[in-house]
């Protein structure tokens, strides 16, 4: 899962660069098709929304796993039957990793989409 973030981190930063040169271009001038970077621009931000999204979704998805092993310490050392609760966390563990794992693909096939459209 860290590596995971790592990597979503990794392409939330590469996106922003990108937009700050695309911003600082057009700011200045220097943009020879105005209407090709302001749509770049475009894709770029629904490329971050994406990538903030399945960040959030995997630090969810950590931060319920963190939530099942403090509940499994806590119901080894009280008398109380918490498993429903573990499974509970478990379930919704799963559901935040497996739905920022989606949005990661949505936001991999945004990026080459855009890939293949500048080449044509």
């Amino acid at each position: 899962m860290g590596t995971i973030i790592g990597v979503l981190i990794n392409r939330l930063s590469r996106i922003v660069d990108r937009i700050r040169a695309l911003e600082e271009r057009l700011h200045r001038q220097e943009v020879m098709n105005i209407e090709a970077t302001r749509h770049e621009l475009e894709v770029l931000g629904r490329r971050l929304r994406l990538i903030y999204l399945a960040v959030t979704c995997e630090v969810f998805c950590g931060l319920f796993v963190g939530l099942i092993i403090a509940t499994a310490f806590i119901d080894a050392f009280l008398v109380a039957n918490l498993s429903s609760i573990m499974a509970g966390l478990f379930i919704l563990a799963m559901f935040a990793f497996i739905s920022g794992l989606i949005v990661f693909l949505r936001e991999i096939f945004l990026a080459v989409n855009i890939t293949w459209e500048s080449m044509r």
